[in-house]
């Protein structure tokens, strides 16, 4: 197949998932062409099969903002008839998949006929699109869909509940690539940090209110009065300098923030316990990621992450906001005892999320949905 990816080539979990999931494609043989405003950050390595549409928005005086969804439409335009392209895969919907209508409909009157699948992801359903100036593009462009796909079956709720939504929608859930993601052999780095043998403890995110950074601070200061601890904080994002001045009221000597790290899976490999305690979280990729290098989760109960963090065997789950319960959490997953028991859970159950296992879903739903639209068009004629 010949499919157009179109994402947001940033960090966040959108950008992220489109991203490995265009390289595993093409590792299969497809031709994947990628259309955004800059190279994927992880669309790091050559593939014969894998190409990079850069999607130029030009200012004028007459806009205060630069029109991003009409020259990515035009760009997703000139691809598909250029490159022959048979569907165009979006993801996240604000303004991928109104973008991709619009695409549909001028390729349409040219006489290229081309389906198009939009992955929902989180916050383009949760807050973007449940704001009342863009519902009603959003609910259009998912109704307009030829596929929908959510990653996992709380966002697909939450769509359902909120959006007029009269298509079906497919929850695939996101994946991990266990070949990068795995425990590596980096002692030396674990003994750099906790040099008297500490815990070492981990968050990773883009530092917005949503995540809750204030409760895995709160949760730290508590635990290491118990078990001496370490903390690092991997990511960037407008809460991190506010984190700063809170951590020095705690424990300057035991906390870091290491900014954004592209080979993040160096620094979970020494980790004992990974704390995610947003308030929304449509699936929980970086805790995923954890799970991989086998360290055990303490999450909040929000959105997917009941789906993903197995109760009991890959961490534990609490309420939003109950840092006495995650402290004690913690505390039991970090004794000698059991921690071996909970790193070996973390990582089977990261397993059934192995990109091989979820890798052939999308194909399977791309033929669905490329028959789907060749019936419907033999239909009409």
């Amino acid at each position: 197949m010949k499919v157009g990816i179109v994402c947001y080539p940033t960090y966040g979990g959108s950008g992220v998932v489109a991203t490995e999931l265009g390289k595993a494609l093409a590792k299969k043989g497809h031709e994947i062409h990628f259309i955004t405003y800059s190279q994927p950050t992880r669309l790091d390595f050559f593939n014969p099969n894998l190409y990079y549409h850069e999607v130029n928005v030009k200012s004028y005086p007459l806009f205060q903002y630069p029109p991003y969804e009409l020259a990515l439409a035009s760009k997703m335009v000139d691809v598909v008839l250029n490159e022959q392209l048979d569907m165009l895969h979006v993801h996240y919907a604000v303004p991928h998949a109104s973008a991709a209508y619009m695409a549909q409909q001028i390729l349409k009157s040219k006489g290229y006929e081309i389906p198009f699948i939009t992955t929902l992801h989180g916050t383009d359903i949760t807050i973007v699109g449940k704001d009342a100036t863009n519902e009603p593009v959003v609910t259009f462009s998912i109704n307009e869909s030829d596929g929908v796909t959510a990653v996992s079956g709380d966002l697909k709720k939450d769509t359902l509940q909120h959006f007029d939504v009269s298509v079906p929608i497919e929850v695939i859930p996101n994946f991990i690539d266990l070949e990068r993601f795995k425990k590596q052999p980096k002692e030396h780095f674990k003994k750099a940090i906790c040099p008297n043998g500490e815990r070492l403890i981990v968050h990773t995110s883009n530092f917005r209110k949503v995540k809750r950074v204030d409760d895995v601070l709160k949760v730290f200061c508590e635990l290491r009065k118990v078990v001496p601890s370490k903390l690092l904080l991997i990511g960037d994002g407008p809460e991190r300098s506010r984190m700063e001045n809170a951590a020095k009221e705690i424990c300057t000597e035991d906390i870091r923030f290491l900014g954004k790290l592209e080979a993040v899976e160096e620094v979970l490999s020494v980790s004992d316990l990974f704390l995610m305690t947003s308030e929304k979280e449509s699936f929980g990729l970086a805790a995923l990621e954890a799970m991989a290098c086998e360290v055990p989760v303490i999450s909040s109960n929000a959105g997917g992450l009941p789906e993903l963090n197995n109760e009991g065997v890959s961490g534990y789950v609490c309420d939003i906001g109950d840092v006495a319960t995650m402290v004690k959490k913690a505390i039991h997953v970090l004794d000698d005892d059991n921690l071996a028991f909970y790193k070996a859970g973390a990582l089977a159950r990261a397993k059934e999320f192995d990109i091989n296992n979820i890798l052939p879903k999308y194909e399977a739903y791309y033929h669905a949905v490329l028959e789907k639209h060749k019936k419907s068009l033999t239909e009409s004629l």
